[in-house]
């Protein structure tokens, strides 16, 4: 797994990551989803990287390589509830370790050049594009199942783990001078309810573009209920999958945004 990535690390204010590289052209980030950089998140970063991308895939929590299971997925989860570096329950503000992205992100855009770069989360991490977006130099930020803040509550299930002066710029960036965000998600998705969506569309209007795929009962694909990772793990690669389809989304979206 990885082999084709180069391993380094990134400092910011005194945190250290390991950060894998691969690929030439526009920069993309991609920030992994619980438990960790396991084998179709690799496969994931492997299909951007081969659609004309050069990749930065830092590692967040969990261990590298390591298969996924209910009982590793828990226990990472566990980890993220009690980490400072994770506020799982806020509502109206971004985790402290979007600090250190957003730094990320600078630094790859002066190393890759172009327009900005492209940024997707995914589960714990959905939403973290959100909050890069801020930065003018993030022009293609990609929400998949955001899971942030824990949908406990009405407020929490339309929460977008965003202060409310982040969500002006972001407001403003996505409304007023162009830069869309991608949102994906299952319908039945328990973890990054509808009502999340529909705040978007609210904030947002035309600046939020977001693909919902049926995983209800008698859904046309089979898909089933449980189904929350969307590009990843319960990805179908087939022609014609609702899930194939939004991936190729989500490389289409980049390449509008940066000019891969």
């Amino acid at each position: 797994m990885l082999e084709a990535f180069e391993e380094s690390e990134f400092c910011h204010e005194g945190v250290t990551r390991r950060v894998f590289y691969a690929g030439a052209g526009p920069g993309v980030v991609i920030m992994h989803e619980v438990p960790g950089l396991y084998p179709a998140m690799a496969e994931f970063a492997e299909r951007v990287v081969a659609a004309g991308f050069r990749v930065a895939l830092p590692e967040l929590f969990g261990t590298t390589g390591r298969p996924v299971s209910p009982g590793y997925a828990l226990a990472e989860i566990t980890r993220a509830c009690i980490s400072r570096e994770f506020h799982v329950l806020a509502s109206r503000g971004s985790s402290p370790i979007t600090t250190w992205l957003r730094a990320l992100c600078r630094e790859f855009h002066a190393e890759c050049g172009g327009p900005g770069v492209g940024a997707i989360g995914m589960c714990l991490t959905g939403n973290f594009a959100l909050s890069l977006m801020v930065d003018p130099w993030v022009m293609a930020p990609v929400l998949s199942q955001p899971s942030l803040p824990f949908p406990l509550g009405a407020e929490r299930r339309r929460g977008l783990h965003l202060s409310d002066d982040d969500l002006e710029v972001v407001r403003r960036r996505a409304c007023d001078e162009g830069v869309g965000v991608l949102g994906l998600r299952f319908t039945r998705d328990p973890m990054s309810p509808p009502e999340r969506f529909e705040r978007l569309r609210e904030e947002l209007g035309d600046g939020f573009e977001g693909i919902e795929i049926d995983s209800g009962p008698g859904n046309p694909h089979g898909i089933a209920r449980s189904a929350h990772s969307v590009v990843t793990n319960d990805l179908i690669d087939e022609a014609g999958h609702p899930t194939r389809q939004a991936l190729d989304r989500v490389l289409e979206f980049f390449g509008e945004r940066l000019g891969g």
